[in-house]
């Protein structure tokens, strides 16, 4: 493997990086209180950022907007073009939404004559939802992935989880924009940039990123452009762009949510999921989209553990008696606003019950070395490959090859700040029966499951495990590419479990936040904990849109 190939995930949002040990230690003091009340905006102090247009749906949760409608306060269609005025009114500078539905008012008045009718068909019935550009829609919309190698490729159905959505009364507002091929063209790319969409910006602080892949996804939900968001991760690209970006995302366990017509990367590591201000908005999300799809096969062997509804039961004592597990030593050191943040995190769920077990040894989980990267490199070809025979006689774009073949022909608008290493590495990448395939897959899968995260919870009898998801934003930089600021998503991501991410404080305004991860198909009690957590700390406010950190 050459150098740039073992650089490639450390570049990317996926939070590799094995870390140092030592986490920093806080007595007495509230170390979240200190850095929320040292970072909170002051009169005259805020430099001057975005104008935040307000406005009826400003940080409003599912359940109040559809209070709203029930009341008859406000309709669907006025929600639609109150979201849309926001965006036009905001977005020009934060670049979170790539492409607006031209359909999302028929389809919010059909939502409303419904309503009118008697009939309701749930909790996101008329609310407005926004979808990552990787993820098909057979409407009036593109499905790109950011690149304009696929504009005007349109896809012969919608996404399984997109008909999930429809069927349940969501409103699609639009696409969002996001790191280009879900941040798996170059070992240099800026999180947040897209051929399409330009450059994403953190709400929280413009000149930071927003971190990726799912950055306009999350960015558009911090802003009060929707009411909440899908995203999708394979590692990390569901919950650093929520923890950047003050806010809850899961991850699902995969095959809890269907892959079918989402642009892929890993068929054994990518997974859908919801971005939205609170864990009751992302739990209702989570409930809607999830689901047996018969063109995936990983969803067909969930059975009874998927929940139809993982908003119901919710209870803020959750965390009394529950053992969380802490593994120190791999996850806390690479940031002491994310350590100290995360320390005073414990503490409350300590107060709240929680039984702490910390530290408790890594074992082999994370122990994956390169077999990562040589398992997404072979999927990536296999997976894009399909994908795009798929997209039928419409699209000039049939393999990767003719992708690193437009991306060169194409390199002023496609190429300006960084190359496609990524592409070109899976290119030389055999079949899926290759043994160098088979023999990284095996490895990866057991060492972050039966000997990793299994392991630790069945020695210490553990709820869930613990750790902070990643360190504040970094400053964003189209010369460089990413900076790493570590993070704990690699061993959920790569055993295929779930996880979810929950604001927990800010360093000089930027977010920081916790994540909870554990077994297979435990998203209702990740969940559950989450809220109870959340409900505690009370940690997350509105972003402030400043041009910078505040120092």
């Amino acid at each position: 493997m050459t150098n740039d190939e073992s650089q490639s995930i450390s570049r990317r949002t996926f939070m590799t990086t094995s870390l140092a040990a030592g986490a920093l230690m806080t007595t007495g003091a509230n170390p979240l209180l200190e850095l929320h009340e040292r970072s909170s905006p002051r009169s005259g102090e805020q430099a001057a950022g975005i104008r935040n247009a307000g406005g009826p749906v400003e940080e409003k949760s599912i359940t109040q907007l559809q209070e709203a409608m029930r009341s008859g306060v406000m309709s669907s269609r006025a929600m639609v073009e109150a979201y849309r005025t926001r965006i036009a009114e905001m977005d020009k500078e934060l670049r979170a939404v790539i492409e607006l539905n031209p359909d999302a008012l028929s389809i919010a008045d059909a939502m409303d004559a419904e309503r009118k009718s008697g009939r309701i068909r749930g909790p996101l019935h008329g609310i407005p939802i926004l979808i990552k550009d990787n993820v098909g829609t057979a409407d009036k919309m593109e499905t790109t992935a950011g690149s304009l190698a696929l504009v005007g490729a349109r896809p012969p159905r919608d996404a399984f989880l997109v008909e999930r959505l429809r069927a349940a009364g969501a409103v699609i507002l639009g696409k969002t924009n996001l790191s280009e091929w879900a941040n798996f063209r170059s070992t240099h790319a800026s999180s947040g940039w897209s051929g399409r969409g330009g450059q994403c910006r953190n709400p929280y602080a413009l000149d930071r990123t927003p971190s990726g892949s799912s950055s306009g996804s999350a960015a558009a939900v911090a802003s009060s452009f929707c009411a909440a968001a899908i995203g999708s991760e394979t590692n990390g690209s569901i919950v650093s762009p929520s923890a950047t970006c003050s806010l809850v995302g899961i991850k699902p366990t995969v095959g809890l949510v269907s892959r079918s017509v989402i642009i892929p990367i890993s068929r054994t590591q990518d997974t859908a999921g919801p971005i939205a201000r609170t864990v009751t908005d992302a739990a209702i999300l989570l409930g809607a989209i999830a689901g047996a799809d018969p063109r995936d096969r990983a969803t067909m062997v969930s059975g009874a553990k998927r929940k139809a509804d993982y908003a119901t039961g919710l209870d803020a004592n959750a965390l009394h008696g529950m053992r969380i597990g802490v593994p120190r030593e791999q996850y806390f050191g690479y940031s002491t606003s994310a350590d100290s943040i995360t320390q005073h995190a414990l503490d409350v769920m300590r107060e709240k019950g929680a039984v702490i077990v910390d530290p408790v040894p890594i074992e082999k989980m994370g122990d994956v070395g390169e077999a990562e990267l040589e398992v997404l490199l072979y999927e990536f070809k296999a997976g894009i490959n399909e994908y795009l025979a798929a997209l039928g006689a419409g699209s000039k774009m049939r393999t990767l090859t003719d992708l690193i073949a437009f991306n060169e022909a194409h390199k002023s608008t496609e190429m300006p700040y960084f190359g496609q290493e990524i592409f070109e590495q899976a290119q030389k990448r055999g079949p899926l029966t290759d043994a160098k395939y088979t023999k990284a897959l095996a490895k990866s899968r057991q060492n972050t499951r039966a000997r990793g995260i299994d392991a630790i919870m069945n020695a210490h009898e553990l709820d869930a495990l613990v750790a902070p998801t990643n360190g504040p934003a970094w400053l964003i930089d189209l010369v460089n590419g990413d900076a790493d600021s570590g993070g704990s998503s690699s061993p959920a991501a790569e055993a295929g479990y779930p996880a979810i991410t929950v604001p927990a404080g800010y360093a000089f305004g930027l977010p920081v936040g916790i994540s909870f991860f554990g077994r297979a198909w435990t998203e209702a009690k990740l969940i559950r904990l989450a809220y109870a957590f959340e409900q505690a700390a009370n940690a997350r406010h509105a972003p402030t849109y400043g041009r910078t950190a505040m120092l």
